[in-house]
Formats: C-alpha cells, structure tokens, sequence
C-alpha cells in the first residue's frame, strides 16, 4: 500500500490501491448509490488487475485494489466486526475506547489464545477532520450518513475525506431503523448485524471467516428456536441502564435493528411495551407498575459497573425491593447494543439462559469479572472453535 500524494492539493485520490468505485468524480460520495437495488452479492472481482469492489447502502459501490490495513471505526459494531475477522489491533480509533476494551475482554476472556487491545485509541464520536488525515487510515469503517448527523461534519467534509485519504464503509442507522439525515433517505436501506459483517468481511477479503462464524450462528439460532417456550409461558422483562435508579434509562427489547439482535431471536414479553423511544427514562415507581419478571441491567458485564451494588441498591429502595425481578433474584447483566458478531454469540447465550434457565441450563449469579465460566454441556456455542475462526486457523 503506497500513498502517492499528499492528498492537501485536492488531487482526485491520495491512495491508488483504493477509491470509490465510479463515484469520486462528478458527485463524490453520493453518486451511483440509486443503483442500489437488486446488489444482493456482498462482493465481486476483476480477475485482470485483482481488483474487487463491495456494495453497500449508503456509500454504493466502493472499489479495492487489496484488503485494508488500518481502520477508523467510531462505533463499536464496526470495530467488533474487525475483531471477529481477525483485525481488532488494526482499529485505531472508536468511541470510548477505555470502556469498550474492559466490556470487551470481559468476553474475550473465555476464546482460548485470542487478545484484544482498544485502550488509549483516538475518541472518534466526533472526529476532528485534521485528525483523520493524522490517522491515515486505509479504510474509514464508518457510516458517512451517521458522521453527516454530527453538526461539525457536512457532505463537502465526508466526500473530501473519502477521496484523499481512503473510503468510507459502515452503516449504523440500521441499528434501530431510525431515519438518516435528508441527503442520505433517498440511498439507505436497512441491514441485520449479520449481513453488514457478510459485507465488512468482503471488503477485507475474508469471506471464509465470516462463513465460518456464520454456521455457528445459524446453529446457536436453531437451538434457541427450538427450545423456546411457548409466548404464554415466557417472563416479562425490562432492560434498562441502572446507573441512577431514580431516572432509569430503559429500551426496547425487540424493535427493529441491530441493537436488540441478541433479544429478538428469544422472544421475551416486554413489560414497558414493545414501543420505547431513544432517551426514555421512567422512576422506580414506573418500573414497580410494569413490574418485570426479569431485570436486564446494561452494561452490566463491564468492569467499571458493580452488580453487586446495583441489586443491593434495589433491595434497600422503599419501592425497588417490591419488584419481582428483585425478590426472584432476577436481576442479570447485560452487556452493549453496539454488538459485534462474536458479542452478538455470547449475548445470545447469557440472555437465552438470564430468560429460559430451565431450557438452557442456569445462569451463574454474576457480581464482577469476565463472563462466567459456563460448563462445556451448558454451553451453547463452541468457544474453541470461534476463537480458532479469529486466529484464521478454520
């Protein structure tokens, strides 16, 4: 990978090997995205020059001369979607790295030999145009729509940064099918969590490990299916962000979108509701009315958050030790919405036993600590074999 210029002269690209495919002249970042429709193949090739290109909404199509090195993410789906194909050191930016390195190794302590290191990236939430030409990243794995949401950012902005330093690819408004700024309706589509990482993997050419992490998931979600209780028989359930239980932040268990993937597949019955908007907040009293049988603590599972203190918080409130999530002992850990796919694996096996303990075998009581040790028969996905699938030793 050579830079061929220094990309300040305005020059059409600042890398040969890698550029938008028929759209960075005469329309940027924004061209060709209409011919969207019917592009159901992650990828294809030119056999000539080696060359390839992957489509994907908003951006259209994007054109490779070879896979990716470093990576700009801001989002941690993106970045977990690099970690799961082997490239989670090569990220070097995302939103509140610190957090997510200690959420993420809470996890990634129970994949045999795999190692993930996110402390002390560049906070990219909302980033510094200079900052991106610092960073010089060989792909920008992050919604160009999401970044135009941001008052600092406009479409000139995006499409410079595209064309000089290297391309943009991600898609997050997928996350819960909100609608994305104006200039970008016209080109969205919506995608699962799993077909943007079939995607994210055809740009960085490892088709095989995304396959491979693919039958897992398949098999994780036939055996979910096939052991659900009837919706009659089901808990009723809360997930909510407990760090101030006086204003508790709750959400929706099964709208439409990445951010409830590991809830939707499991059917539990939402006590608030199916309809919660982004930033709702109710009281204890609110929660006592809807009273859920399960209480999902977010973020939970990260190492800054005390279980301990939080259930114990609950049982001396007047009002939250009448919940029956708090008598039942019910009260779980959760871990992120931003999921990438390996998160995606684990969540739906905590949260298949946090809901179903008699179909799937008991969930251990957590306080603190990396996800539980769950013995080898209780386990609903092979560890081993995922971490293998990281390392690229499938």
């Amino acid at each position: 990978m050579n830079d061929t210029t220094d990309g300040a002269t305005g020059a059409p690209t600042r890398r040969d090997y890698m550029k938008y495919g028929g759209t960075v002249v005469g329309g940027g970042l924004l061209a060709g995205c209409s011919d969207l429709a019917g592009q159901s193949e992650p990828g294809s090739s030119d056999e000539s020059d080696g060359s390839y290109s992957v489509t994907m909404a908003p951006m259209g199509e994007v054109s490779f001369d070879s896979p990716p090195e470093s990576i700009f993410t801001r989002l941690t789906h993106h970045a977990g979607m690099a970690f799961a194909l082997g490239r989670g050191n090569d990220v070097n930016a995302m939103h509140a790295s610190d957090y997510y390195d200690g959420l993420w190794n809470q996890f990634i302590e129970r994949l045999p030999g795999v190692t993930l290191d996110w402390s002390g990236l560049y906070s990219s939430w909302d980033p510094g145009e200079e900052m991106l030409y610092d960073l010089d990243s060989d792909i920008h794995l992050a919604d160009p729509a999401s970044v135009n949401a941001l008052d600092s950012w406009d479409v000139a902005d995006i499409e410079e940064i595209g064309e000089t330093v290297s391309p943009w690819f991600g898609n997050t408004f997928s996350d819960r099918h909100n609608e994305p700024p104006t200039e970008w309706v016209d080109r969205y589509e919506y995608y699962t969590l799993w077909e943007l990482f079939e995607k994210v993997a055809a740009v960085f050419r490892e088709e095989s490990r995304y396959d491979a992490l693919e039958t897992i998931h398949t098999d994780l979600l036939a055996t979910i299916e096939e052991n659900l209780p009837p919706e009659g028989e089901r808990p009723t359930a809360v997930l909510a962000g407990m760090s101030d239980i006086e204003s508790i932040y709750v959400y929706a268990l099964k709208s439409p979108g990445f951010l409830t993937a590991h809830m939707r597949p499991l059917g539990p019955i939402g006590a608030l509701g199916d309809d919660i908007s982004a930033n709702n907040t109710i009281d204890m009293e609110g929660l006592l009315e809807a009273d859920p049988d399960v209480l999902f603590a977010l973020g939970g599972m990260s190492p800054q958050t005390d279980m301990l203190q939080i259930r114990e918080g609950l049982g001396n409130h007047a009002v939250g030790r009448e919940l029956s999530a708090v008598q039942n002992d019910r009260v779980y850990a959760q871990g992120a919405r931003y999921q990438g796919p390996i998160l995606n694996l684990f969540q739906l096996e905590m949260t298949a036993k946090q809901l179903y303990p008699e179909r799937f075998g008991e969930w251990p009581t957590y306080a603190e600590g990396p996800y539980p040790e769950i013995p080898e028969d209780e386990q609903l996905f092979d560890r081993q074999a995922v971490a293998d699938i990281i390392a690229g030793d499938h």
